[in-house]
């Protein structure tokens, strides 16, 4: 069983979001690995509290994490709990290195767990993909043409003679409280601890080049409009062998024409003439992958939704999947000729023909209320 986040942090599941960004900061300043070099349970309680952090900081992970646990994140929906099973130290600093303040803290040296010197990190990438409802429903791989600044062929990098490589510069002032020193990353370098020393031709002054690369994005099932995925190390190239960005994916969707998405369940209007709800018939609708055709008993009434189970969204989260709800509609036809307004002229008194619900005939906002229990 994996530890519980609230635990790790030592803090309530009431804890505002300042309270919890305060116990991160506590417990990687107690664990990290400059003040415990070498210490294998350090680094891994180190990492656990990143892991922790990065989940209960965002209220949507925080708001999955308190309704499902570490069941939450089992589907490989793209995010929470990734740091222990397998982000590196570089991972966790670029991402949450402004919780120390941006240059180090306490006389730890920096980000780069040993000797001081952080790997900066590339800038992200973002784009926009546009999936179907049948892509949403079974999941699918899309290849997308991404332009990145890489590392150009042939670029050398020399030791920042600024810091002598450290990636920090460190101050020492007199205050009236004595001596007090503080670190900062160095301004020549940006705490890399490298310069660039010879760059080809193309490059920019910090050896790097735009080129189009084809980037393959696995998008699970179940995705929903405005998610976003991330693909570690498909953004910018830092310089000096830094780490590179991630490519950020909004996920957008395009509408069915005739299935409608509420959660992980669909929904089709079904529409019949007077005479097949009379007699009954069978009906062809649409539905994820295709057709499929559904037998409507004698006498069934408007707004009765008939619900196909298993056929609706698999549920990113690993659930299972959702259903295919069918809201039939009887159709009333507006203009009659002769013959057919005769014809229900004498079926208006016909006793047959008079409404007779029975308690199973549920009410709209009982269907309603069914359908969402």
């Amino acid at each position: 069983m994996k530890e519980d986040y609230y635990d790790i942090l030592g803090v309530s599941k009431n804890a505002t979001a300042a309270e919890i960004k305060k116990a991160y900061r506590k417990k990687a300043i107690q664990h990290h690995p400059d003040k415990n070099p070498g210490d294998a349970k350090a680094e891994e309680l180190f990492k656990k509290s990143a892991e922790a952090y990065e989940v209960l900081s965002d209220a949507d992970k925080k708001a999955r994490y308190d309704q499902f646990g570490h069941a939450a994140f089992e589907g490989g929906a793209g995010g929470g709990g990734g740091f222990g099973g397998g982000m590196n130290m570089d991972d966790i600093f670029s991402q949450f290195g402004d919780i120390f303040g941006g240059g180090g803290f306490g006389g730890f040296g920096g980000f780069g767990g040993g000797g001081g010197q952080r790997r900066v990190k590339g800038s992200n990438l973002r784009i926009r993909v546009k999936l179907t409802l049948e892509e949403v429903a079974n999941g699918v791989e899309k290849k997308v043409k991404v332009r990145r600044k890489k590392q150009a062929e042939g670029v050398t990098y020399k030791t920042c003679e600024t810091c002598g490589g450290r990636g920090q510069v460190t101050k020492i002032q007199n205050t009236i409280l004595g001596r007090m020193q503080t670190s900062a990353a160095c301004s020549s370098c940006g705490g890399s601890g490298q310069i660039i020393d010879k760059k080809p031709n193309g490059a920019d002054a910090q050896g790097l080049i735009v080129e189009e690369e084809t980037v393959s994005i696995a998008i699970p099932a179940g995705v929903e409009e405005g998610m976003q995925l991330k693909v570690t190390g498909k953004g910018n190239d830092a310089p000096g062998n830094g780490v590179p960005g991630d490519l950020l994916v909004a996920i957008e969707t395009i509408d069915h024409d005739t299935l409608k998405r509420e959660g992980d369940n669909l929904h089709y209007d079904l529409y019949i003439s007077l005479s097949d709800a009379v007699l009954g018939t069978s009906k062809e609708i649409d539905a994820v992958g295709g057709q499929v055709r559904i037998k409507l008993e004698p006498g069934i009434q408007s707004g009765k939704i008939l619900r196909l189970r298993g056929k609706g969204i698999s549920s990113i989260n690993g659930y299972g999947s959702g259903d295919l709800l069918v809201h039939v509609n009887v159709w009333t036809p507006k203009e009659l000729n002769k013959e057919q307004k005769e014809f229900f002229e004498r079926m208006r008194n016909n006793d047959n023909f008079e409404p007779k619900p029975e308690k199973s005939d549920k009410s709209f906002f009982e269907k309603v209320k069914d359908m969402f229990s």
